[in-house]
């Protein structure tokens, strides 16, 4: 197929278009204009065909109302103030360790199936028909639902959030004990007859329980390091964030008081003018004292409200852990029955192997003598001349007295074996 060319020139450059135009090729480059707009819009024209398009989002706001949003990457990231690397987190078609991230406007909450991006008055998830993104979905329209006319202690990110280790600590649980309930029998049958279709089942379903192991273990582990970490948890209290941006009506009634109090303070010690104006050293200090006072006030109203949400938010975690570390204790649990198993089993085998090599020994024993006992009556049966063959019932003697040297030898060789414990006869 023929590509049609436009040549164009500017100063003493050749421009080449192609069609489509967003193949644009410069025959000569230099400094000059035209090849400088020519490359920005070459670079503007890569940059739009490599970006991510639009994506289906699900937003759910403070009353539990739902709604569709096409949104891309950039959009999200300038709406919840984001990095990239917290994005990629959502991704599904990317596989990530569970993680909390609190920022400064939003929680980025990837867990198991279960990931999304808590901000102060929404919530926004991928639109995807996954059993755990329905679930929590509806499950969380419900709760702020119901909890639309009630008084509750926790914000609405603390909810969500909730919502969010409720889901997987049950999922997770839920797992484990399935792995339960199927390793356990298996092990016992195993234990009693040992056989390579129960050896198989029992490698796939072990290796089914490492996997679940790690990501129960992730999660416990993110829970207990955000515990440990006091301004982490502090960050995550995006309402209060919002609301000390916005400004309290009580911090700004304390600080007017205050304020207030100082100007009288400054204003008894200070000489006062005859004109019935301040001069400006006492403006400055009047300045100085009012924004002394609103700090004071301000650090001390975020300190005792940041002190207060980090024990709500411990709390929350804390019990989450509780329920995660159950379930961790019982797929350790579950991984040490499964290693005495697997000791039982060697042992049982170490067992059978030691008799198979008693055997073995008897076996080559008797076979031993067996073979003396053939040697003599090869030697009687060569075509030499001998007296003894002048005496027929004279090889008779021959053969028994053969017969009961040889069964002699092995009742000594059994006596011995016997006398070194090496089986019990």
């Amino acid at each position: 197929m023929r590509q049609e060319h436009d040549a164009h020139r500017y100063g003493g450059c050749t421009f080449i278009y192609r069609n489509p135009p967003i193949t644009r090729l410069l025959k000569h480059e230099c400094g000059c204009l035209g090849c400088i707009l020519v490359q920005f819009d070459m670079h503007r024209c890569g940059l739009k065909k490599r970006g991510h398009g639009s994506r289906s989002w699900i937003k759910i706001d403070l009353l539990g109302n739902i709604s569709i949003l096409e949104l891309d990457k950039a959009t999200i990231m300038r709406r919840c103030s984001l990095p990239g690397r917290d994005l990629r987190l959502l991704d599904p078609l990317f596989i990530y360790p569970s993680t909390i991230l609190g920022r400064e406007k939003a929680i980025v909450v990837s867990f198991e199936q279960i990931r999304c991006i808590i901000t102060a008055d929404e919530v926004i998830l991928m639109n995807s028909l996954d059993e755990s993104v329905v679930q929590y979905k509806s499950e969380l329209c419900k709760r702020l639902e119901s909890n639309k006319d009630q008084s509750d202690d926790l914000p609405f990110e603390f909810r969500a959030l909730e919502l969010a280790l409720e889901l997987t600590c049950m999922s997770l649980d839920a797992q484990a004990q399935e792995l339960q309930m199927e390793i356990y029998p298996l092990l016992d049958e195993l234990a009693s007859s040992i056989n390579t279709v129960n050896l198989e089942r029992v490698r796939r379903l072990k290796g089914h329980l490492l996997a679940l192991t790690q990501r129960v273990q992730k999660v416990r582990d993110e829970i207990e390091n955000l515990m440990d970490d006091d301004s982490d948890m502090a960050e995550m209290y995006l309402t209060e964030k919002k609301l000390r941006s916005e400004g309290y009506p009580s911090s700004d009634l304390g600080f007017q008081t205050n304020t207030s109090h100082e100007e009288t303070i400054v204003s008894k010690s200070a000489p006062v003018s005859p004109v019935g104006s301040c001069s400006g050293t006492h403006k400055l200090q009047r300045a100085f004292t009012s924004i002394v006072s609103s700090s004071r006030q301000g650090s001390l109203l975020s300190s005792s409200n940041c002190g207060e949400n980090i024990d709500k938010l411990e709390m929350l975690l804390e019990a989450y852990f509780v329920v995660i570390d159950h379930t961790l204790s019982k797929l350790l649990s579950l991984k040490e029955y499964i290693d005495d198993t697997e000791d039982l089993i060697n042992i049982k085998l170490s067992n059978v192997q030691n008799h198979l090599i008693q055997y073995q020994l008897l076996l080559t024993a008797a076979t031993f003598l067996a073979t003396i006992f053939a040697a003599v009556t090869a030697v009687f049966g060569m075509n030499f001349a001998a007296t003894v063959f002048d005496h027929p019932p004279t090889f008779n003697w021959v053969l028994v007295i053969s017969g009961v040297a040889c069964g002699f030898t092995y009742f000594s060789f059994l006596m011995y074996f016997r006398y070194k414990r090496i089986f019990p006869l």
